[in-house]
């Protein structure tokens, strides 16, 4: 039986994006081009209590998406693997959302911004698409590759923009490479949900 909670997946994902796009058009002066997703729930930000708490739902119905793919394992231990990757995703983003935010661009930089580059990471990403590579065959494993690649490609240009965003340089090009980046990701997040439910397609195979 398919369990519902994998609709969690999809709906983990429109609100992230939604509320990204949203606060990021509410901010006065913001550039979703060329700022970083950090800054709409960076300390002192206009945007920060509501992304922080729609961020944080968001977190929570990935949270429900991971036991909807746990349940729906069939006793196959790489399928639940993959279930406890996308809990420990969940779990970081509570913990940047909440206890680890950066400081808006000019202010006085502390542990919490060090602490928000680590958790910004996030690695339970990568090793999420790793697992599901090894969890499932035929298409979908095709499909987690170059979703693997493009979204790591993506980071990467991102992520040179580091140093710039905490010298509070300008960053072109910093808010399409990682919205890019993420949103590719949560697009996988939504095809494996809907493949899981059996939508337009047959559930991704599990390798002999």
């Amino acid at each position: 039986m398919r369990s519902p909670l994998l609709l969690c997946g999809v709906a983990s994902a429109l609100l992230y994006v939604l509320t990204d796009i949203s606060a990021g058009l509410a901010y006065p002066g913001y550039d979703l081009a060329d700022q970083a997703v950090s800054e709409l729930f960076a300390i002192g930000a206009p945007t920060s209590r509501p992304v922080v708490l729609l961020f944080s739902v968001s977190s929570l119905l990935l949270f429900g998406f991971a036991y909807g793919v746990w349940t729906s394992a069939a006793r196959s231990n790489r399928v639940r693997l993959l279930a406890t990757m996308f809990a420990c995703s969940a779990l970081v983003g509570l913990a940047l959302w909440n206890i680890f935010p950066m400081h808006m661009r000019g202010a006085d930089k502390t542990l919490t911004d060090t602490m928000h580059l680590i958790f910004a990471t996030n690695p339970f990403v990568l090793l999420t698409l790793v697992t599901a590579m090894s969890a499932f065959g035929g298409w979908f494993r095709w499909f987690t590759l170059a979703t693997t690649l493009g979204t790591v490609l993506l980071a990467i240009l991102a992520f040179r923009h580091a140093a710039a965003l905490g010298a509070d340089l300008p960053t072109p090009g910093l808010g399409l490479t990682e919205r890019a980046s993420q949103y590719l990701y949560l697009l996988w997040q939504v095809g494996l949900s809907m493949s899981l439910l059996g939508v337009r397609g047959a559930a991704p195979q599990e390798p002999r």
